[in-house]
């Protein structure tokens, strides 16, 4: 039996320096697996996604092996703002531009129904995680045409779902902004408190939960077989991969796909200052803002406020990027306080604005979920549905919208165009190194070298012992590029993302940086 255990010295976190809000809850630990073992499922990565579809399949009946390179929920899940809403990014008169109405309309349903299922395992499961329901607002900035509102307004209606216009959001009078969309009903979550009650529901279960065991192969066929670093094997009727981005798809998924980091503060502000809801504008990078029940005073709620995304690897200044934040909010919420946390993640976004969840291209018995774009929970949440009611042989009405060897026509040229700027990236193997010494390298930082025809990634930790690795990322070839946030290298491809001393830290690269013998 696999015994789980609280150590009050390790905050979850996979995926970079910073830390998140969330990070303060203690998730279980889990020891690595070191045995063959077989399951009903074998779902590799512990997100929202691998836990929901756990829980889902546990609840039916079936046995389930989860298994996690790092710490349980340490990866993109635990960098989410925590939104839950069926407003999607991408907007619906794009949705239905795609898919048709009816699509846009699934879309929806699949969205709101998520929020619902999250609120029933809560119910069921007792799960104490901050879940409120909330109102929505979108609204654009003040230089803006109002228009996109009004065409977003008629796509909604027409898919039946509840909308008001409003005069302005609910804001003091510091903040006006003007005309906007209300949407009912939607919820908001503190997600580790949440994945806290779903991992207890889960062993109660029978589930079986490994952590630290990083896989290094996925076979499908009718016994699926999924390898580890350690050489131990899981066999399983179906193997879902759960790790934001494939891990075991090389080409197909990750050219209708782009990577961009996306950026968030927490600061406290008087309780009651800002009234709770969903609040987005429509500026492009755009913002996005919520409040959150303070950890430990009580006279104050946690304002986070997000945004400013850009390309993984293709723009380098993260203090500005935080700054740009921070100025955006102060103008308009002047009474926040000392900003305490400072976080980034990384969100896939597809060409065609909707997830890929359902079979791996090509294969029988390997499922995935991935382009959440920036509504993670609920495309997360959905995948718990979906996935597993593929696997039971169920019927879904969501089966068709969120397949993975989907085309959509009418995205060509956004997939012409996001490859067009992946091949751009290849152009580093052409230009020279940072003229720096290594001498000259700080404590806990990175460069790029070229040594001949080769790049290579330099650090120097904490400890000043330099590391030398290949710069060039081992899914396919891209350069990376040192993230001086959260001290990582990021490939500007696709995504991939090493720490300083080149251990891969997320998708879609399976291994880590190729060391170099520097002499």
């Amino acid at each position: 039996m696999i015994h789980a255990h609280f150590d009050p010295s390790t905050i979850s976190n996979n995926s970079g320096s910073s830390q998140s809000l969330w990070m303060e809850t203690l998730l279980p630990t889990f020891t690595p697996l070191n045995k063959d073992i077989h399951a009903d499922v074998c779902i590799v990565g512990a997100g929202i996604v691998g836990l929901t579809c756990a829980y889902t399949l546990l609840k039916q009946g079936k046995s389930v092996v989860i298994v996690d390179q790092g710490s349980i929920a340490g990866g993109q899940t635990a960098r989410t703002t925590g939104h839950l809403t069926w407003v999607l990014d991408d907007r619906y008169y794009n949705l239905e531009g795609f898919f048709g109405v009816d699509g846009a309309r699934i879309a929806a349903e699949s969205h709101a129904a998520a929020i619902d299922y999250i609120e029933k395992i809560i119910l069921d499961e007792n799960i104490d995680c901050d879940f409120e329901r909330v109102d929505g607002y979108l609204f654009v900035p003040p230089e803006d045409s109002k228009d996109i509102l009004d065409k977003e307004y008629n796509s909604i209606k027409k898919i039946g779902k509840v909308i008001n216009k409003v005069d302005r959001a609910p804001f003091s009078s510091t903040f006006n902004t003007g005309p906007c969309l209300q949407f009912p009903n939607q919820g908001q979550f503190h997600v580790l408190k949440y994945l806290q009650g779903l991992i207890k529901a889960i062993l109660n279960l029978g589930g079986k939960i490994f952590s630290h065991t990083h896989v290094n192969r996925i076979e499908d066929g009718s016994v699926c077989i999924v390898t580890t670093e350690s050489k131990s094997k899981i066999t399983s009727n179906s193997t879902i991969v759960a790790t934001c981005t494939p891990i075991n798809n090389r080409f197909i998924i990750h050219t209708k796909q782009a990577p961009y980091r996306t950026y968030v503060f927490g600061a406290s502000i008087p309780k009651g200052s800002v009234p709770k809801g969903l609040y987005w504008d429509t500026a492009n990078p755009y913002h996005y803002i919520r409040v959150q029940k303070h950890s430990s005073d009580p006279n104050s709620d946690w304002l986070l406020i997000g945004g400013e995304d850009h390309k993984t690897g293709q723009d380098q200044e993260i203090e500005a990027k935080y700054d740009h934040l921070e100025e955006w909010a102060k103008i308009r919420i002047p009474m926040i306080g000392k900003i305490e946390y400072r976080w980034s993640g990384q969100v896939f976004e597809p060409v065609d604005s909707l997830a890929f969840i359902g079979r791996n291209p090509g294969d029988r018995n390997i499922y995935i979920s991935t382009g959440d774009s920036g509504n993670g929970i609920t495309h997360g949440t959905i995948a718990g549905i979906l996935i597993p009611d593929l696997i039971l042989g169920k019927e879904s009405p969501w089966k068709h919208l969120y397949e993975p060897s989907r085309k959509t026509l009418s995205s060509a040229l956004k997939f012409t165009q996001e490859n067009l700027n992946v091949s751009l990236q290849y152009t580093d193997w052409l230009t020279p190194g940072e003229m720096k010494q290594i001498d000259e390298l700080s404590p806990n930082e990175g460069m790029i070298l070229r040594k001949g025809i080769k790049k290579i990634a330099v650090y120097r930790d904490t400890k000043n012992e330099v590391h030398f690795n290949s710069a060039f990322c081992p899914h396919l070839g891209g350069c990376v590029r040192w993230n001086h946030g959260e001290k990582s290298w990021d490939c500007p491809c696709h995504g991939s993302r090493f720490d300083g001393c080149g251990k891969v830290l997320n998708g879609p690269a399976i291994n880590n940086l190729c060391s170099y013998n520097h002499e």
